[in-house]
């Protein structure tokens, strides 16, 4: 289990005293689990925070191995955020080998987590993903992949200015100044995103994704999603997974299928060819891309993966 911090309003910090309104050093020393967490952070610290990401750009969370250096930076950490939803595996035994003091926020804290459905293997467009059934590695019983939704993402970004104001009472007036603007670009980005789908007519908005991680995507914005893996992608899909993915795409008639920054290509690639579909590109679930990137930042992941589906499924 991961320690937690209470959560403490900037309205009551700056009760107990002074502040700063803006900071030119990195004053906090910040530890974000993988790129998503720590571009979030980024726009919330500023130039106040100090900021070291375990998973690296395109790396994946669900099969990381901590490095030495990893526990070095959480021994040497203020903050320590996490997604939570028993994404990052590594994280209990890499806090226990590092001797952090540091508080551990879980991100996700407050989102409505989806229940997992593998066993049943199917969800609607109500907000679930299909899935062809699949072992998969055991997260519990919650969809942690919630950042795909920007609402929740906005939740993140509240929990994080929460949890820096916690560890620098002198800088919540900026942690928050911080968070509202960038707020205000996730309220803005959420209703792009809503009017970009809404675009797409209803029977071409099933598609096929490497892994199951766009539930959250499914739930807030109405697309289907099949994907021969689980929720994470630890375990490989087997031959009978895809052969029944193969036989759900021909029945539910998908649009377009797509790898993920994260994974190989092999098995998309391979699905193409069994039914007939043209890869439409890459989508960005799990990681951000590096700084050259299409995807760089938790903003730019959306407007790519929102351009790169519809130009696939519309064809333009």
């Amino acid at each position: 289990m991961f320690r937690t911090v209470r959560f403490i309003t900037c309205a009551s910090l700056l009760a107990l005293g002074g502040f700063a309104s803006g900071a030119s050093a990195a004053d906090l020393k910040v530890v974000a689990s993988f790129s998503i967490i720590a571009d979030l952070a980024k726009n919330v610290g500023g130039s106040r925070v100090q900021i070291s990401t375990l998973v690296p750009v395109d790396g994946d969370a669900h099969v990381y191995e901590p490095r030495p250096a990893d526990a070095a930076a959480l021994k040497k950490a203020q903050v320590v955020l996490v997604n939570g939803l028993h994404l990052e595996g590594f994280m209990s035994r890499l806090i226990e080998t590092s001797g952090t003091k540091a508080p551990v926020i879980e991100v996700s804290k407050g989102v409505e987590p989806l229940k997992t459905d593998e066993a049943e293997g199917h969800h609607d467009e109500a907000g679930k993903t299909a899935e062809a059934g699949h072992a998969g590695h055991d997260h519990g019983a919650f969809d942690p992949h919630a950042w795909q939704s920007i609402a929740n993402g906005e939740i993140y970004v509240k929990n994080i200015a929460d949890a820096f104001c916690a560890a620098d009472k002198a800088g919540c007036a900026t942690y928050t100044a911080n968070a509202t603007a960038y707020l205000a670009k996730l309220t803005a980005l959420d209703t792009e995103v809503k009017a970009a789908i809404a675009g797409i007519p209803q029977d071409k908005r099933t598609i096929i994704t490497s892994h199951d991680a766009f539930g959250y995507f499914a739930h807030a914005y109405g697309l289907n999603f099949i994907a021969p893996e689980g929720i994470s992608t630890e375990a490989e899909a087997s031959a009978a997974d895809v052969a029944k993915l193969v036989d759900q795409v021909k029945q539910d008639k998908a649009s377009a299928i797509f790898v993920e920054n994260i994974t190989n290509p092999r098995l998309a690639e391979q699905i193409a060819r069994e039914t007939g579909l043209k890869i439409g590109g890459t989508l960005y679930s799990d990681a951000l891309s590096a700084k050259d990137g299409p995807a760089s930042t938790y903003i730019d992941m959306f407007h790519h993966n929102v351009k790169t589906m519809a130009a696939a499924i519309l064809g333009s």
